[in-house]
């Protein structure tokens, strides 16, 4: 809790959306995480700072660092690349995970494969891994939660504005300009809104405090 009071609040939050058997699985598994359009949204800008959002489409799933596409997704495929500016890497998928990051994701989650569903898995634990998953599921994109993630997405700014690795970055204005948008026409398709807290009850009912609290919602008495 020590970028902002608002994580530890929303901890209990990020908690219930985890290891619900009613969310967050397909046909075929059971995830971990829960997919609820703020982690979409933050997932999808991710995509867009790294450059494999293709417009949405699980070709973006495939991409590989300097922009070929793998053969297949039955795993990560472990290549290095250079590319055109001299850079070498074997990042790949939607999330351009480096092969040692995808083995322990892969091997934290029991993860089968390299497909979408499994790549959003490892993106959710790398992203609670850095404290922020929390963050995340408040539907805001803040530049501690941007920062947070900027040492594992090079792409991501740290509050100075740069890239943790000193590569090319993604300025802040223009992810949570993304952001924004996504988690609308999310929520929106959804049928869903940002979730509000509720009042806690007045205990004990029978107290003049909660007597006096239910008067003033009855309102004034007419005369």
């Amino acid at each position: 809790c020590d970028w902002s009071s608002d994580v530890c609040s929303s901890d209990l939050y990020s908690q219930l959306a985890m290891l619900d058997v009613a969310d967050g699985f397909s046909a075929s598994r059971t995830f971990r995480f829960a997919i609820t359009p703020e982690r979409r949204a933050l997932l999808n800008t991710i995509r867009f700072a790294e450059g494999t959002w293709a417009s949405g489409e699980d070709l973006g799933y495939r991409i590989m660092f300097g922009g070929g596409l793998m053969a297949g997704m039955d795993r990560h495929p472990d290549v290095v690349i250079t590319s055109r500016s001299g850079y070498r890497s074997a990042a790949a998928g939607a999330y351009q995970f480096m092969p040692f990051t995808w083995a322990l994701a892969s091997r934290s989650l029991q993860l089968v494969g390299f497909g979408p569903e499994v790549q959003d898995q490892a993106a959710l634990f790398l992203i609670q891994r850095r404290g922020a998953l929390g963050l995340a599921d408040q539907g805001l994109f803040t530049p501690h939660l941007a920062a947070r993630l900027a040492p594992e997405w090079a792409s991501f700014p740290t509050l100075a504005g740069a890239s943790y690795y000193g590569q090319p970055v993604k300025r802040y204005v223009a992810l949570k300009s993304f952001y924004d948008l996504n988690l609308s026409q999310l929520r929106a398709s959804a049928g869903s809104v940002a979730p509000v807290a509720a009042a806690p009850a007045c205990e004990p009912v029978d107290s003049l405090r909660c007597r006096l609290e239910k008067l003033d919602r009855l309102g004034p008495r007419s005369r």
